[in-house]
């Protein structure tokens, strides 16, 4: 029973929601990164490239020649380098527009305004350290001047 009641304590306070959520929220958040990439990025890169195809750029194993890579596949093993190269231009690709998003996203947040900075209204005693109002005159724990102009009148009375 404590098992069960341990569990739906972690359910209920939003740790299993709040993941549930981001996954869906990634998930729609992947389809359409991914159609951004293939439908409107790619093929304009591809304008510049002059539609390079790195697809069937493999390596046939047994040494022969092929036409196409499903060809090669057909009849022995072969490294397909070339889809790893596009898997890493893809890559590439992809983290450019996600971090142009994300910083399209940061530039439209607010940022909170700072908050006045308030005048201070006590200063510090430089004999007894203690906390004082900024327009006392003497402090009113060890009673030392602490206004300038009483501290030369002082000075004055005392020569």
């Amino acid at each position: 029973m404590g098992l069960l009641k341990e569990f739906k304590e972690f359910a209920i306070k939003g740790n299993m929601v709040d993941m549930a959520v981001g996954i869906i929220i990634g998930g729609a958040f992947n389809s359409l990164v991914t159609s951004l990439v293939s439908d409107i990025v790619t093929p304009v890169i591809s304008v510049f490239t002059g539609k390079v195809d790195f697809t069937n750029m493999f390596i046939a194993l047994n040494g022969q020649s092929y036409a196409t890579l499903e060809a090669a596949q057909a009849e022995t093993a072969a490294i397909a380098y070339g889809q790893f190269i596009t898997a890493i231009i893809n890559f590439i690709i992809m983290a450019f527009v996600i971090f142009m998003i994300v910083r399209a996203l940061n530039k439209l947040r607010r940022e909170p305004e700072p908050a006045p900075v308030e005048a201070p209204h006590e200063k510090t005693c430089p004999f007894c350290k203690s906390t004082v109002d900024l327009d006392a005159a003497r402090c009113p724990n060890c009673t030392s001047i602490l206004s300038e102009e009483l501290m030369e009148l002082a000075k004055k009375e005392l020569s």
